[in-house]
């Protein structure tokens, strides 16, 4: 398996269950207004390089919506996402405690934003141990049972 630093420098955001084991690649893009078109293309490219790994779960996180592939494998093709959600519901809080809109957002800020509201899945027992709504895609997913007790590493600098 590819070893851990080369990993954090290729993905913003990396999950790991209770028992140490990857489960979630995260890729954070500060873009508006993109299709599930664009967002095959952008796995489909990311994987394209033989960076990142298989792994359960792959998120390409953006401030007006998620894309959840489950067991996609690392194939580089352009397969839909497993799911799409909209995240403002859940992400709202975290924009009001960083004091920014989601339209005001840099790059970084957002990455920020999503890890600590990864963070708090992490450390939830339950849905309702989290704040915002729209959250049942993350039970029905099977991801909020895979990252409980775990830990994140963000992109590491270069």
């Amino acid at each position: 398996m590819r070893r851990q630093q080369d990993l954090n420098r290729y993905a913003d955001i990396v999950a790991f269950d209770g028992s140490g084991q990857l489960v979630l690649i995260v890729e954070v893009k500060c873009k508006f207004g993109t299709s599930d078109e664009w967002a095959k293309r952008m796995r489909r490219n990311l994987y394209a390089h033989g960076l990142l790994p298989s792994v359960p779960f792959f998120l390409l996180a953006l401030p007006d919506r998620f894309y959840l592939w489950k067991n996609a494998g690392s194939e580089a093709e352009a397969l839909e996402p497993t799911m799409e959600i909209d995240p403002a519901a859940f992400l709202g809080p975290y924009y009001d405690r960083a004091g920014v809109a989601p339209d005001e957002l840099t790059g970084k800020t957002f990455e920020l934003i999503v890890a600590g509201w990864l963070n708090a899945v992490i450390r939830a027992d339950s849905l309702a141990d989290l704040e915002g709504d729209n959250l049942e895609w993350l039970a029905t997913s099977g991801l909020l049972d895979s990252l409980s007790g775990g830990r994140l590493e963000l992109e590491a600098a270069a």
